[in-house]
This record gives structure tokens, sequence and C-alpha cells, in this order.
């Protein structure tokens, strides 16, 4: 069955520029014997106008077919190339029928329309400018339907539809954001969902200096490896990251199966971590607060150094 839907694929469009080609050859002589008072230059424009269009028709299916083959793995050729291939064709062909119309070269026709093309391209050129955007975003892939992304920092959301002119986000909260192709390839854009749904996470915790460095890992970990949302393999882990003043700040690393859990994971991670230090009956860390009292009797007999401290 797929042999089959393959061969039909390419026969007609094969058959069709074959047909046309055929009959813009032959249409003389055929004129001659079928109709002799026909004005022949009809068929011959209309032959032409098929082979143009079915050439380029049997053109668009080869290279569609072509890169659909050099496609492998995960990132595939992107249908918008395939478009803007088949597309690039049609018009093609489009411009040949018209100039043989009106007589002229189909070099001579595209010189003839470069001025109304630059006053078009001047009009729309936000439109174009997404478009283009559009084209190298379908050209690179760096997403794809399916993955969640966040861009500049603040707009994070799964890609439902890839345009040619814009980009169509879902957001956690099921509303439905529409970004231009132009805004997108501007700014810094961060795929979760590449190269692999699974990421790596950090939470930073602080405690205590009460608490030797050794032990606050050991117990950082072990919350951490309780907490069943997240993935245990690779395991989660515990990395001391500074020696402040109001304790030590550990970071918290973990895998999370999928961007949709991020939430879930970090709200388990910190339940967990809560319930260790709530077991251990550890201290939690403070800032130490210096209070300067004064009155102005001391300020005149003792100056500056007369005010009294308090922690």
């Amino acid at each position: 069955m797929a042999e089959r839907s393959r061969f039909l694929r390419f026969f007609w469009p094969a058959f069709l520029f074959i047909l046309s080609i055929a009959a813009y050859v032959f249409h003389d002589l055929a004129f001659q014997r079928l109709a002799p008072d026909a004005d022949p230059n009809a068929a011959r424009h209309l032959s032409a106008a098929a082979a143009y269009y079915s050439g380029a028709w049997l053109m668009a299916r080869i290279i569609g077919t072509a890169l659909k083959r050099t496609g492998s793995g995960r990132r595939k050729v992107p249908k918008l190339l395939r478009e803007l291939v088949t597309a690039a064709l049609f018009l093609a062909a489009t411009v040949a029928t018209v100039a043989m119309l009106l007589g002229q070269s189909a070099g001579g026709a595209l010189a003839s329309s470069g001025l109304i093309i630059a006053i078009l391209g001047f009009a729309i050129r936000n439109v174009l400018a997404d478009v283009l955007s559009g084209i190298a975003l379908g050209l690179e892939a760096p997403f794809r339907i399916g993955d969640w992304v966040e861009i500049d920092g603040a707009i994070r959301g799964r890609v439902i539809e890839i345009g040619w002119r814009t980009t169509r986000l879902q957001t956690r909260n099921d509303t439905y954001m529409i970004l231009p192709n132009s805004q997108i390839s501007r700014q810094r854009m961060t795929n979760y969902s590449a190269p692999r749904k699974q990421y790596r996470a950090s939470l930073e915790i602080v405690l205590g200096h009460d608490i030797p460095v050794s032990q606050g890992k050991e117990l950082l970990a072990a919350a951490a490896a309780s907490t069943d949302i997240i993935l245990k393999s690779p395991k989660p882990d515990v990395r001391a990251l500074s020696y402040d003043a109001e304790g030590v700040r550990f970071a918290v690393r973990y895998w999370v199966p999928s961007f949709i859990d991020d939430i879930d994971c970090r709200d388990g991670m910190l339940v967990a971590v809560d319930a260790a230090i709530r077991e251990r009956g550890l201290p939690p860390p403070y800032s130490r607060v210096k209070l300067v009292a004064a009155t102005p009797d001391r300020q005149k007999s003792d100056g500056p150094q007369g005010s009294e401290a308090a922690d």
C-alpha cells in the first residue's frame, strides 16, 4: 500500500509534465490534422503553461521526498522548508507563464517588476521580517511542536503551532500566547525539551553555622532522595556554595522528569527539606541584626562611641 501511494505521488505530476511537453512539441502537427482553422498559438501557450506548472509540481515532490529522507532522528527537516521550496517553484512557474503571455522572457518580466516588488516590500516590511524569521526558525529548528520553551526569561509555554509569521504557545495556566517570529529570533530562548525531556534543576538552601558542612550535605541529600516525584537516576546531590554570615549556602541538585513537573518537584523538595530540618530539631538560619540606641544627652557627652549596641 505504501509503495502504491509513493508511486501515485510521482505518477500524476510526471504524466502531466510529459503530456504537456508532447502537446507543446507536436501541437502544429496535431492542429493541421484535427483543427486546421484553429489558432495554434493558444494551444502552444496552454501546453507551455501546463508544462511549467506540472514541472514545478514534479520538482516539488522530488525535493520534498529527498528532504524527508535526509532528516534522521529526532530533529527532522522542518515542514516549513518543504513548503518554501514548493512555493518558490510555483512562483517561478507563474512568472514564466506571465512572461510568455506578455511576449517577454522570464528575466525581462522579473526586471520590469523590480520596482513594484520594492514598493510592496517596504509596505509589508514588518510582515516580511516575521516571515523571514519564521523561515530561519524552520531551517535551524531550535524547537518543535510539543517542546516547552522559555523566551527572554519571561515567557514560558509549550509550542503548539509554528507558522510562517507567528509561533503559538500554551502556558501552564492554559493561556494562549501568539508571538511574532521576528521577536522570537531576536531574544534569548531556552528549550527545556531538548535534547531530552528530563533536565537538572537546583534549589538553594541555607543552614545555620551550628550544623557542620558534611552533616548538612548528608541531611539535604537524604531529604532529596526521599522525594518521589524527581528522577532517582541520576541521583540527586548536594554542593556547598558559600560560607555566609547567615549560614552555609547549599545547592541541592536534582533531575526533573519534564518541564511540566518543575513546580511540583520544587514543592516536593522544599517539603522534604523542611521535614528533615524539623525532625533533627535544627534551628533555622537567621541574620544578626545590630540595633543602635542613643539618647541626645549621651550623644553630647560620649559622642558617636557612647551608643549602646544589642544583638
